[in-house]
């Protein structure tokens, strides 16, 4: 059954629910409800679970859907998965679920690359107005952003004793009453943890020891983090050494002096050699967006790293005057996906660097769905490098439990 509703306002809002799938249109000022069907089928139909609502029409007038009906629009079965990617048009024959490998270097593809700035910010400026989650499923949402966030310490400061106090509310990020009071059970409370540690080379012996059991990976960042100013064999180096003290994620930063100069032969080279001392850690390339200056070299330096064999490439090293943006993680977004569509093999993304509120992240959490599918929400090809946004989700689950915020020295660890 189809829902519209209207509101009495100038600028009215008309929306379609059918099942799954959710259609927002834009109504004319002052007069009879208009709207245009977009060309971006991911801008215009976006995937809810909701269940099918009364039929309620308050408007002013019949309403003008410019030809287009309701049993016209067809929302495939798998429209949220990667599935909805395979089509005839893929050089992929098939998706993998195996580890991205070396590729030989492509420059003709990564010059081929040109991006519209203007779009990419409209089509950003809509991921935290018209994908508005609520109540109940905002919850579930920011439970499953918990269980992909890197909790990051990096910090001149870091201590034995301070990884370990991380290293105990990556355990426990949510307080166990809140999660009660939601309704969530304790077996499933217990698999509620961060997707890794994140922390210096010198610390992670320390982190190792700390999750020892516990099932959550040790990441730690290398290769002259964050600036990468040193020698290419010291950064080899420093990856074994990361690895050899039990790392099994390795967040490198990628030349970029090679980049900005347009040498991204270079920069797929020293990346490549920096997989293989990886060896069977996972390596997330991190591409320091705020220092590459366009769209379009982000978007080449994403390329050029899962060319070389990234499980991920990340935003931001957090240490930069710009960090993760919904623009340019739109932008890494896109060229994982003609990855996939053209390798047929599966890279995620990491964003890094300014996500500190339960809003923020519910924005990149529907980037990631719209872009990629349902299988980008999940900790094994989405991440997100953070250190005081658990405190701010835990916050956000507290208003949801009982109606009321608390400040944050009452989420523990905060």
């Amino acid at each position: 059954m189809a829902t519209f509703r209207a509101v009495s306002r100038a600028a009215r809002s008309v929306t379609w629910r059918n099942g799954a799938a959710r259609l927002s249109m834009a109504a004319a000022k002052g007069g009879a409800a208009n709207s245009t069907a977009t060309k971006d089928a991911g801008a215009a139909v976006e995937a809810v679970d909701a269940p099918p609502l009364p039929v309620v029409w308050a408007g002013p007038g019949p309403l003008d859907t410019q030809g287009v009906r309701c049993e016209e629009v067809v929302v495939k079965v798998n429209n949220e998965s990667v599935s909805r990617f395979e089509n005839a048009t893929n050089k992929a024959e098939s998706f993998s679920h195996e580890r991205p490998p070396i590729m030989p270097f492509d420059l003709a593809w990564v010059m081929d690359a040109r991006m519209n700035k203007s779009g990419i910010e409209r089509r950003c400026a809509e991921y935290g107005t018209r994908r508005s989650i609520k109540k109940n499923w905002q919850a579930a949402w920011l439970l499953r952003a918990v269980t992909c966030v890197d909790l990051t310490t990096l910090a001149g400061d870091d201590t034995p004793g301070k990884v370990d106090r991380l290293c105990a509310k990556a355990v426990n990020p949510v307080r166990r009453d809140i999660l009660r009071d939601l309704g969530v059970s304790d077996a499933l409370a217990q698999q509620i943890k961060c997707g890794a540690v994140c922390v210096y080379p010198s610390r992670v012996a320390d982190a190792v020891k700390a999750l020892k059991g516990t099932g959550i990976p040790v990441a730690s960042v290398a290769t002259g983090f964050p600036a990468g100013q040193i020698k290419h064999e010291h950064k080899l180096e420093e990856i074994r050494q990361c690895v050899a003290d039990g790392a099994t994620e390795i967040d490198i930063v990628i030349n970029r002096q090679a980049a900005l100069c347009g040498d991204w032969e270079t920069v797929h080279g020293e990346c490549a050699e920096f997989r293989e001392a990886c060896g069977d850690a996972h390596m997330k390339a991190i591409l320091a967006v705020g220092e590459l200056a366009t769209l379009t070299n982000i978007h080449r330096a994403s390329l050029t790293c899962m060319m070389a064999g990234a499980d991920f490439i990340k935003t931001s090293t957090g240490k930069e005057k710009t960090n993760a943006a919904l623009p340019n993680t739109l932008v890494m977004a896109r060229a994982v996906r003609d990855y996939l569509q053209t390798t047929g093999y599966r890279v995620g993304l990491k964003v890094a660097g300014g996500v500190t509120s339960a809003k923020a992240v519910l924005a990149y959490q529907a980037l990631m769905k719209e872009e990629l599918g349902h299988e980008w929400l999940h900790a094994d090809l989405f991440r997100i490098g953070a250190s005081t946004l658990v405190t701010d989700i835990e916050r956000q689950l507290h208003h949801q439990s009982t109606g009321q915020y608390a400040a944050s020295y009452y989420m523990p660890l905060s």
